[in-house]
Formats: C-alpha cells, sequence, structure tokens
C-alpha cells in the first residue's frame, strides 16, 4: 500500500483576518509565503496533486518547486455560500449565520453554500482510489478538507473535525491504516 500525504496550504489574507474563505480563490499572503519557505519535506517518491486553487498551487512551488501534478477540484475546501469572505463579527447579528452556525454544523447548509456532509462526500469519493492505489500521492489542500478527512477516518481518536485542522503548511501522512502528522 502506498501513503497519501495531505498537506494544508500556506496562510492567506483571510486566514489571518479569521474570514471564512472557501470558494474565494485568494494567493498566500507575504507572511504565508515566508514561513512555507522555512519548513523542510522529506518525502519519498510521489505524484503531485492539488485542489487547483491558487493557494494550493503556490503551497507546491513553495515546498516541492516546479513539480508536474494534476489537479482535482473535490479537493477544494467547502464552500461557505454568502459567508464568503467574512468574519464571525461581521455576521453574528445575522439569523441565517445563526441558524447555520447552530445545531448539526455538517449538515447545515449555509445560504448559497455547501454543507459539511457534501463537502466531506465529495471529498472521500476522491480520496478513495488514491488510498488503494501503489503511488504515494501528496495532496496540497485545504484545512477543512484535511480535517473531514482525518475524523472519517480515524473516529476512534474522539476528536472533532475542528481539532484535526492542521497549521498552515503542515499536515498528515496516511499509511495502512495509521497517520502521523509531518513535517
Amino acid at each position: 500500500m502506498s501513503a497519501v500525504y495531505l498537506i494544508r496550504h500556506g496562510r492567506t489574507e483571510a486566514n489571518d483576518r479569521h474570514l471564512y474563505c472557501g470558494s474565494t480563490d485568494l494567493p498566500l499572503s507575504e507572511a504565508g509565503r515566508l514561513a512555507l519557505k522555512e519548513l523542510s519535506y522529506h518525502l519519498p517518491p510521489a505524484r503531485f496533486l492539488t485542489s487547483g486553487m491558487v493557494r494550493t498551487e503556490e503551497t507546491l512551488s513553495l515546498l516541492f518547486g516546479d513539480v508536474p501534478h494534476t489537479q482535482d477540484s473535490r479537493f477544494r475546501e467547502i464552500d461557505f455560500g454568502v459567508f464568503e469572505m467574512h468574519s464571525y463579527d461581521d455576521l453574528k447579528e445575522r439569523q441565517d449565520y445563526q441558524d447555520w452556525i447552530s445545531g448539526d454544523n455538517d449538515a447545515n447548509v449555509p445560504p448559497e453554500g455547501e454543507s459539511g456532509n457534501a463537502m466531506t462526500k465529495r471529498v472521500l469519493d476522491a480520496l478513495e482510489p488514491l488510498l488503494q492505489q501503489e503511488e504515494n500521492t501528496v495532496v496540497i489542500t485545504h484545512g477543512g478538507v484535511i480535517a473531514a478527512v482525518m475524523a472519517h477516518l480515524f473516529p476512534q481518536e474522539g476528536k472533532s473535525r475542528y481539532a484535526w485542522q492542521p497549521r498552515p503548511g503542515y499536515g498528515y501522512a496516511i499509511e495502512n491504516g495509521t497517520y502521523r502528522p509531518i513535517p
């Protein structure tokens, strides 16, 4: 069996400002670029894949150089709909926002957006073949995507989806039914 390496993209302005950012295609912030240059990954030979968003493309380039890779949009972050690029403080007085964050966060759908359950299903559909192949794969993706995968694959850990979210530039190696943090 091969290993799948899930790596979160570097920091963006939206991360720094605590904004909901899923479908908005932002570049890395300057601080995000600098932080990635300090990381060192030593992985076995692998194929590379990104979600196709600018922040994942830049992260791949900064961490691994100009390597051949493919894109799979199923590894994109959740779509926060009308809440995109807004903070909690911007939204806290809105009833539709309160309805969305209350109750079952995975099932609730933000207006014009996507539920956590829908995002998880799309990501797991994309991940399943990677877990079955003989080739190692590095996936540069998003924090919510990684958290959803890890919560699904390792429920025995008893962690919430949010507890699984790695820092920008970090992630997990999944191999033979186990995981380890990386780098």
